[in-house]
């Protein structure tokens, strides 16, 4: 295991605040997690979640999303924002993050990732050979205590990777 695959490729406060149209002339397609990257933890997709997949569609990006919650969690947030999805994905495993790249019709050179965690998102994404992002959660009051714990963990490599 490398130490420069916990290191995200980029940081950003919010997946909100991310220049869609600028990305969107390198990337195809992106691939999000869900809890406290697009809403807090176990929230329905909101109206902020929905305008930004509209948004991301008509620039003609596709979009994933990768998650390890059951699909009864996924399947209802996917419907909403009209995107692919993958449930018990197995992050950091790749095989989520390249199931996702093959029903986009994307491969590693024109695929984002964005996710709020280091060990299981961004871990997963560098692993998987992706650009990765990484937000800061929208709410931390919504984490589960595990990831309370990870958090706590993460610090030392919520910083940008550069090379080693």
């Amino acid at each position: 295991m490398s130490l420069k695959n916990l290191y995200p490729g980029r940081m950003v406060s919010s997946v909100y605040e991310m220049d869609w149209e600028k990305l969107a002339l390198t990337y195809r397609g992106v691939i999000f997690d869900i809890d406290n990257t697009l809403v807090p933890h176990g929230a329905p997709a909101d109206d902020r979640a929905k305008e930004l997949f509209s948004r991301l569609h008509g620039l003609g990006m596709k979009t994933a999303l990768v998650s390890n919650n059951g699909e009864e969690r996924v399947r209802p947030f996917a419907e909403e924002v009209e995107s692919i999805y993958l449930y018990k994905a197995g992050k950091p495993k790749r095989d989520g993050y390249e199931k996702a790249m093959q029903r986009m019709g994307t491969d590693t050179e024109n695929t984002l990732f964005v996710g709020d965690q280091i060990f299981t998102d961004i871990f997963g994404g560098n692993r998987a050979g992706l650009d990765t992002v990484l937000t800061e959660p929208v709410d931390k009051s919504t984490d589960e205590p595990q990831i309370v714990v990870k958090r706590w963990l993460e610090k030392p490599f919520r910083k940008v990777r550069r090379d080693f």
